[in-house]
């Protein structure tokens, strides 16, 4: 669907008032009665934004960027000066808008640990970096491919977006590791406790006493189209739907798809999800991937077969496909004015973002037709847009967090075999040392500060935090949960009375502005 397709679809069922909770939406803390997630792949922080604001401009073929004055700076390669005297094998080097397609980096949960090198950051090429491909992906660079970097003229609506409204440069993967822990850290700050499995599991857990905790990319044990290496968290883990079921709050996972190409017929039949959909390269990748879908690995929230919602007016409540739908239930409910209060957003593969297989102008044509169509809505000025990735990919950059959760297994290498004392353990759950690389996070609302740039520190389990302050009263999940911890997204908000941040439309190839009004 292409933006224009989009804002028509959106305009024509444009959302009266309290859109989907009719004349007495539920009370939230705070002007936010929508929260939006579009959560990406495999992005660090330094690998869009290293050299924030300033891009090189240097190909008049390339989208040009150009700063605001007094545009914040960032704790990026170029504030650290890490462009040229890095401690790294490489040195940091630009990917131009024509290298957008590359080799994916290692990025398990031991390799990145290592590549931090008990915090000197200084053995990326050793352990993450990835050269070759076929065809080759690396553009000459071999293992030091984990040391590009891209600006404005790639990244150009990001960057944009980081203009008018607010953005981090202190945000970080809950743990350390692939897609999976990502995603189980954005719906319940937790990669703990696996209680079921199908085939070899051995290289996505490490079990330490009777615990066993996530640490790759094993697909849903509750899921008709996941592969034969498959795991479950049982009956008694929870997420935030459970939160938001138990105080009947409407919800849902969106996922490119997710609806089946051949459906369930009953018995031992399962759905199956064939889809395909061509890059921008016109290379044809498979829609759906079961490992990117956190709630299928919750017994309680799972829809095992993929079923579709009894009604456009029950998306966002409980019915058979138990808050699991495919992307177009999205626009379909928000053109029935049924847009839910939390909606998490996932890209079909071919968009997003996911380095050998997508590319940073995939991701931007989600991105952008995803947010020019919500600005459409008569809810946005009661919405906002999380942008948060699931891990780094392997990319370079060069901080790193705070670990307020140590660990020390056969998998932890941070420095000296371990990653800390298993005695300080969040919660007591090994297996989840972090916080892990730095991954960006942007803000875009109404309520948004305009360009700004949060220092506080803010991890995936960040915007749990903030629905369980805005619809839960600092309801927390317990049991170990990083949202006990998890720093507040608040500070990116300015809700002052008459407070709005401009409406801003991109183009979705360029990620240049068509317009914008204050």
């Amino acid at each position: 669907m292409n933006v224009r397709d989009t804002l028509i679809l959106v305009s024509a069922g444009c959302l009266a008032g309290a859109g989907a909770f009719g004349a007495d939406p539920p009370q939230t803390a705070t002007p936010i009665q929508h929260v939006v997630i579009i959560f990406q792949e495999n992005v660090s922080f330094d690998h869009y934004f290293g050299t924030y604001p300033h891009a090189a401009n240097s190909d008049p073929s390339e989208p040009m960027f150009g700063a605001f004055p007094g545009t914040p700076s960032v704790n990026n390669l170029t504030a650290a000066g890490m462009l040229t005297q890095n401690p790294n094998s490489t040195q940091p080097f630009r990917l131009s808008r024509a290298q957008n397609y590359t080799c994916d980096q290692d990025h398990d949960y031991m390799p990145e640990q290592q590549a931090f090198n008990g915090g000197l950051m200084d053995k990326f090429p050793e352990f993450t970096g990835v050269g070759g491909g076929s065809p080759a992906c690396d553009y000459g660079k071999g293992t030091g491919l984990t040391m590009g970097y891209y600006d404005g003229n790639t990244v150009t609506a990001l960057w944009n977006y980081a203009q008018h409204f607010a953005m981090s440069d202190n945000s970080y993967g809950t743990t350390f590791g692939p897609s999976t822990p990502g995603a189980l850290n954005l719906v319940a700050g937790q990669t703990c406790c696996v209680v079921g499995s199908s085939g070899d599991v051995s290289d996505s857990t490490v079990s330490v006493g009777t615990q066993t905790t996530v640490t790759g990319d094993s697909d849903p044990l509750y899921d008709d189209c996941s592969g034969s290496s498959q795991f479950g968290l049982g009956t008694t883990a929870r997420n935030i739907g459970d939160l938001l079921n138990a105080a009947n709050i409407t919800w849902g996972w969106f996922q490119g798809g997710f609806a089946p190409t051949t459906a369930y017929a009953g018995g031992t039949t399962k759905a199956v999800c064939a889809a395909k959909t061509a890059n921008a390269a016109g290379t044809l990748q498979t829609d759906y991937s079961p490992h990117h879908e956190p709630f299928q690995y919750f017994l309680s929230t799972a829809n095992p077969h993929h079923q579709p919602p009894s009604s456009v007016a029950m998306i966002g409540k409980t019915d058979a496909a138990n808050h699991q739908y495919d992307l177009t239930d999205f626009w379909n409910a928000v053109k029935a004015g049924n847009l839910p209060a939390v909606s998490f957003l996932k890209a079909k593969r071919s968009q997003d973002g996911h380095a050998g297989y997508s590319s940073p102008l995939d991701e931007q044509i989600f991105v952008v037709n995803t947010i020019n169509a919500l600005q459409q809505t008569s809810q946005w000025g009661s919405t906002a847009v999380f942008i948060l990735w699931d891990d780094s990919d392997g990319w370079y950059d060069h901080a790193m967090g705070p670990i307020v959760s140590q660990s020390a297994t056969p998998q932890d290498a941070l420095a000296n075999g371990s990653c800390g004392s298993a005695a300080k353990a969040l919660g007591g759950i090994q297996g989840r040392c972090g916080y892990g690389p730095r991954l960006p996070f942007l803000v875009i609302s109404p309520w948004a500060k305009v360009n700004f740039v949060d220092h506080g520190v803010t991890d995936q389990s960040s915007p749990l935090r903030f629905i369980e302050d805005n619809w839960l009263k600092g309801q927390r999940l317990g049991g170990g949960s990083f949202d006990s911890v998890a720093g507040s997204p608040m500070s990116m908000f300015d809700f002052a009375p008459g407070h709005r941040a401009r409406q801003l439309i991109l183009d979705a190839n360029t990620g240049e502005p068509e317009r914008g009004d204050n």
